[in-house]
């Protein structure tokens, strides 16, 4: 009986980072080979799998049906291969590690991160919040968190703790509310977080600057709420793509003013970091690359 084929893990890899990138140059680049390297990676892999996984569009590469049924799968593979390869090298490790995060990440970071940390080691106590802006900060100058995820406003970015800057969105249900809000001279209906938020301040300036009225249609502290009301078509929001649910549109009428880049900064607190805490980040900094790229 013929022994199954084992699928190149490095192939793998590179297939996956191509992805996550939006092209296989980029994606060269990251994982210091050449191209031409990465393309032969790339036809072995379609030589194992037998399969095409790749298809031309326009100038780049998009994945065919074949291909998305094993991007699932390489996520899964070189998931288990790390965390495998992590657990063996510090099998010991334990500690407590505290992190804090945006509700945007929740769905990347829970699932991503921090099962796969705890898969890998059991003995690190391991103690994660999601929460606004003013708590994370606060909670990391005084040490109760290690790390906390924060948004910046563009004339706040902090070069030590700056991670990267994200494209804001308006976002709805579809363009009606604005289309009709536009031509009858009402004020545009907005679902924002309840101040003080950085992206609301960032979204009424805007539409102050362009001389546009608005009206808040709805505010809470949680932001699956904010979701659920935009998804009843109460208004529009504004925010990144990072956990915008698929049922909401990205709102592109010329009507709407443009929006500035969002920072990203990953807050430090002055507590000694030990092995436990500085493997987290580093795990949390690749998350991140490959969630936001």
């Amino acid at each position: 009986m013929k022994r199954p084929e084992a699928l190149d893990l490095d192939a793998l890899r590179t297939f996956v980072t191509g992805i996550d990138a939006g092209n296989y140059a980029i994606a060269a680049q990251r994982l210091s080979r050449s191209t031409s390297a990465v393309s032969a990676q790339l036809k072995k892999l379609e030589a194992q799998c037998d399969r095409q996984l790749l298809q031309k569009e326009g100038r780049g590469l998009t994945l065919t049906q074949d291909g998305e049924l094993l991007l699932s799968y390489a996520r899964r593979l070189l998931a288990v291969n790390d965390e495998a390869l992590l657990a063996l090298k510090q099998r010991q490790m334990d500690g407590k590690v505290t992190i804090g995060f945006q509700e945007d990440f929740s769905d990347i970071l829970i699932p991503n991160l921090l099962g796969r940390f705890c898969r890998a080691y059991p003995a690190v106590e391991v103690e994660a919040q999601s929460g606004r802006n003013r708590m994370l900060t606060e909670s990391v100058e005084c040490c109760a968190l290690d790390y906390a995820l924060c948004w910046e406003a563009p004339d706040q970015y902090d070069a030590d703790s700056h991670v990267a800057e994200l494209p804001l969105y308006w976002i709805g249900l579809d363009e009606t509310i604005v289309i009709n809000a536009m031509s009858s001279g009402d004020p545009l209906p907005l679902v924002m977080l309840e101040a003080p938020c950085v992206i609301r301040n960032m979204a009424i300036e805007a539409l102050d600057n362009a001389n546009i009225p608005w009206r808040m249609s709805f505010t809470s502290g949680s932001l699956s709420s904010v979701w659920a009301a935009t998804r009843a078509g109460m208004g529009v929001t504004v925010r990144s793509s990072v956990g915008m649910p698929t049922s909401l549109k990205y709102l592109v009428s010329s009507s709407l003013p443009s929006l500035p880049q969002l920072g990203l900064s990953l807050k430090e607190s002055k507590t000694i970091k030990g092995v436990a805490q500085t493997t987290l980040k580093s795990l949390l900094m690749e998350e991140l690359q490959a969630s936001i790229a």
